[in-house]
């Protein structure tokens, strides 16, 4: 995982150093900074694969085609074995993959990436360059113009105004090329509604299936790889599935956060215990809790209400994770695909339920993953997410709206407990959802505290400032410390709102 810049034209060396330390986080183990002809670019590393020569930016054979990327390509061993025929590789990295690939097959080379990713091709040939984003768009890019007119492109906002004011979200599942502009590469679609349904098995077995190919697929590392822990259902089959696959000699590690006493905490003790796994626990303070929000909203980059509480919990069980391992895997998603929310039981017909889980994925990045990736890479660890595999969220989207509704007689996620019956103790795959900021208890802490800090007349004051309504005083500290991080106009665009709102 890795923070990137890149821009046409060029700054000087002093701005340049400003916007490598301003991604520091995203990638300590080693930076760089190249000036082109053409382009300027700019790499912090956290080194995942290809350790010892993977430092980027990278470049072609003859130096024309450089990359700058963000992201993990889990396909990279199949497409290196295939592109060898014909290409030179000079590194171990995934990020070449992406490179060589471009080169030899242009913009449509990008479809054949499977994994979370953004990156910046320059070619110095052409004067030409290619930005582009993942389908779901799993890692962040922002970009803009500055007062040079020139592009700038970035990981995050706080680098982005380092050279710019003029801020926009990169569309998920799009490339940019000056010629072309946005062009939509991919995009989840509602699958051709057949008039024959299958048995309930062949559902729960592709599920399965397609469930724990995505686990394996993304513990491809040559570094330990965790997992987050909360004891619900959806981290604990991500651990679970995990445990089993787990090649090492050493146990897979765990990791957990919360409030004294709280759920979260007895819940996964009793997972870790069931699977095996080397579990690690925090148990944060009200007051860590408390001096933890201007922190945890600088690095969010979003000051939406519901983002910021479970946001919290995601900044300390990161920071705890990080201290032994450099990759996490968590459960985000498992909602959405598995149509968990209670609100989705209105849509009673298998298109029309579709239609709405496949629009509440695609506002997932600037929502849901914005916080995991933030909040993982705010302590340089690296997150992945493997039920938004793209082939798990195809064998989702053909099981029909019944087996998948939460109704008296039947369970929120049914359909998914039943893919993985026996992988988990009865009473652990049975178990209600519950919100991370509730169970790990951090709800009651922020409302009691912000009703004490935010007077009558400041909450009528930010109200009528903000971009999204705010409804109580705690959603009003939140906007409070956005704005004194952020007080540019434009970083308010880039808010997204809840997907279930």
């Amino acid at each position: 995982m890795c923070g990137i810049f890149a821009m046409t034209g060029h700054i000087n060396k002093q701005q340049m150093n400003s916007v490598l330390e301003s991604m520091k986080h995203r990638g300590p183990d080693e930076g760089k900074e190249v000036p082109l002809t053409h382009f300027h670019l700019g790499h912090q590393r956290l080194s995942i694969i290809g350790l010892h020569d993977g430092i980027q930016p990278i470049h072609n054979e003859d130096e024309s085609k450089w990359i700058v990327c963000n992201g993990e390509i889990y396909n990279y061993p199949e497409l290196k074995q295939e592109l060898q025929k014909s290409e030179t590789f000079l590194t171990e990295s995934d990020s070449e993959v992406a490179l060589k690939i471009v080169e030899k097959e242009g913009v449509e080379g990008i479809k054949k990436l499977d994994g979370m990713f953004a990156f910046f091709i320059a070619n110095e040939e052409t004067n030409s360059f290619i930005a582009a984003r993942d389908t779901l768009g799993i890692k962040p890019l922002y970009y803009g113009k500055d007062e040079n007119d020139e592009y700038v492109f970035t990981s995050e906002l706080k680098t982005l105004y380092q050279v710019t004011d003029d801020v926009k979200e990169f569309p998920a599942g799009h490339y940019f090329t000056p010629e072309q502009g946005f062009v939509c590469f991919r995009r989840i679609k509602n699958p051709t509604t057949t008039t024959k349904e299958e048995p309930e098995e062949a559902y729960t077995s592709a599920i399965h299936d397609a469930l724990t190919k995505a686990v394996e697929k993304r513990m491809l590392a040559d570094v330990e790889v965790g997992v987050l822990l909360s004891g619900g259902l959806d981290s604990s089959l991500i651990a679970a599935i995990a445990a089993k696959l787990n090649k090492s000699e050493k146990p897979i590690k765990s990791f957990c956060v919360g409030s004294e006493g709280s759920e979260d905490l007895l819940r996964a003790r009793e997972v870790a215990e069931a699977i095996g796994t080397e579990h690690y626990e925090y148990i944060y303070t009200q007051q860590e809790l408390i001096e933890a929000i201007p922190h945890v909203i600088y690095s969010l980059e979003s000051y939406e209400p519901s983002l910021v509480r479970s946001a919290l919990p995601n900044y300390f069980v990161s920071k705890l994770a990080s201290q032994h391992v450099k990759v996490i895997l968590s459960g985000e998603g498992a909602d959405e695909l598995f149509a968990g929310y209670d609100y989705l039981s209105k849509f009673e017909t298998t298109e029309s339920l579709n239609e709405e889980i496949i629009r509440i994925i695609n506002t997932l990045h600037n929502i849901n993953l914005q916080r995991a990736d933030r909040m993982s890479m705010a302590h340089s660890l690296e997150l992945r997410v493997p039920f938004l595999d793209l082939e798990l969220i195809d064998e989702a989207l053909q099981v029909p709206a019944h087996l998948k509704l939460h109704t008296v007689e039947q369970m929120e996620k049914t359909i998914l407990r039943k893919s993985f019956n026996g992988m988990l103790p009865e009473h652990v795959l049975w178990r209600k959802k519950e919100e991370f900021s509730a169970g790990s208890g951090a709800l009651d802490i922020l409302e009691s505290y912000s009703n004490e800090h935010i007077s009558d007349e400041e909450f009528e004051q930010l109200n009528q400032e903000a971009t999204i309504p705010i409804r109580s005083k705690q959603e009003c500290l939140y906007y409070k410390y956005f704005k004194e991080s952020f007080p540019q106009s434009s970083a308010l665009e880039t808010i997204g709102k809840w997907a279930t709102a």
